[in-house]
């Protein structure tokens, strides 16, 4: 494998880190909006136990459209015939350390579950993401050589 490819590959990774992150930024944001203007007064426990079971649907709700525009995104780095391959990659990259997590902190059945179904759902945003720009970019193409 060549430093290019190697380059690429850590980019691709870095991209996953970051839908990782901004899903989690969803997450708390999510948290300070229930704990202030939804039903606030309680104390941080309470919080804390709710967080416990939004936080997996916080994933897959906000994982849809940060999927869909990574997809978006890296599929334009490449020719158009390779172009869903780099999304797939990304969605890789963070379904092992996604799983890498939850194994770490001790997974659950019902943790489980909505694991299947957040990297699901994710999947199909980012392939669509990537078809999605790739039809685009080759009617403009198209649109380029007739005119």
């Amino acid at each position: 494998m060549t430093l290019e490819r190697w380059s690429h590959l850590a980019l691709l990774v870095g991209v996953s880190l970051i839908v990782m992150v901004a899903n989690v930024a969803f997450s708390v944001l999510y948290m300070v909006v229930y704990s202030y203007w939804i039903d606030p007064g309680h104390d941080n426990e309470y919080y804390q136990g709710h967080i416990q079971i939004a936080a997996p649907y916080c994933s897959i709700i906000a994982g849809i459209p940060l999927m869909f525009t990574a997809g978006w995104v890296v599929s334009g780095w490449r020719q158009v015939k390779f172009a869903v391959k780099p999304a797939v990659v990304v969605w890789i990259a963070y379904a092992l350390i996604d799983l890498a997590i939850l194994l770490a902190a001790g997974i659950t059945f019902r943790i489980g579950v909505l694991f299947v179904i957040s990297i699901a759902t994710k999947l199909v945003a980012i392939y669509f993401g990537a078809t999605y720009r790739i039809r685009r970019d080759n009617r403009m193409l198209e649109r380029a050589q007739s005119d």
